[in-house]
């Protein structure tokens, strides 16, 4: 009896007021806009204890260059349909500036139907994932960290010759067209919005760019850009292996400017 008088007073406690409102009990997660503008927990796949920030829209929503930046050193998640989560660091990203950018798919400011993605909200996916107005962030590459044996699974199924040798660990997502396998990332994700979609997102890690040594290179693949392509637009985590394209060269001007206190010039 003791129990059955328990359960009724928290019914009560639950109950809906007179006017037809309902008070969300304070552990419930509100499904409304949030209260504040900071990273935001995903309230469809993370606890509220022990889980990193998921990074919300005011994260995505700056210039190309300073975001490329920012992505370094954070968390992409993708959950499969399965309930399975593939989680890997970003450690190498590219900025494309939009129009003036003679490497962007918007040089000149077109618009097509293929490229559509880039013109919407900060946080809009683009087969690769890229952001803003007509500028971009294109991620190269991703230190694995967890459901290594669904990435290498999905790497051997999708890459051209899986019958050929075995892929070591560190080929598992340094290329954007590698991690996009090793993701199951397809043209399906073409404008989701990578703040608020239920498959995939960002979280923040433990170190972000500050604290790592970064390098900034000329971007790979785009000879056909004229001076674009010598442009240091291209940001890696530097002594990760997990980078697709090491420039010594770039190395070496990164050190002699931090020496003199210096910032690299777009």
């Amino acid at each position: 009896m003791g129990q059955k008088k328990q359960r009724l007073s928290e019914a009560k406690r639950h109950q809906s007021p007179p006017d037809g409102t309902r008070t969300a009990s304070p552990k419930e997660p509100r499904l409304g806009p949030p209260t504040t503008l900071g990273p935001q927990r995903s309230i469809y796949f993370s606890s509220l204890k022990g889980r990193p920030a998921r990074l919300g829209s005011e994260f995505f929503d700056q210039p190309a260059v300073p975001l490329a930046r920012a992505f370094l050193g954070q968390v992409l998640v993708r959950r499969l349909d399965d309930g399975t989560e593939l989680r890997g660091r970003v450690v190498e990203t590219e900025a494309y500036l939009g129009p003036e950018d003679e490497a962007a798919h918007s040089r000149g400011g077109r618009r097509t139907l293929r490229n559509r993605g880039m013109f919407m909200k900060p946080g809009t996916l683009y087969v690769y994932l890229i952001y803003g107005d007509g500028a971009c962030v294109l991620l190269r590459a991703l230190e694995p960290l967890g459901g290594l044996e669904a990435m290498r699974h999905l790497r051997h199924t999708l890459r051209k010759g899986a019958a050929g040798r075995a892929l070591k660990d560190l080929e598992l997502c340094n290329g954007p067209s590698k991690l996009c396998q090793a993701l199951a990332i397809d043209k399906s994700f073409d404008q989701r919005d990578l703040a608020t979609d239920e498959a995939v997102w960002l979280e923040r890690g433990p170190l972000g760019p500050s604290e790592l040594a970064v390098v900034a290179a000329a971007r790979v693949g785009i000879g056909h850009a004229g001076e674009w392509a010598l442009k240091p637009l291209r940001f890696y985590v530097q002594g990760s292996p997990w980078v697709s394209v090491v420039d010594r060269a770039a190395e070496r001007d990164a050190q002699a400017r931090a020496k003199a206190g210096q910032d690299e010039d777009f």
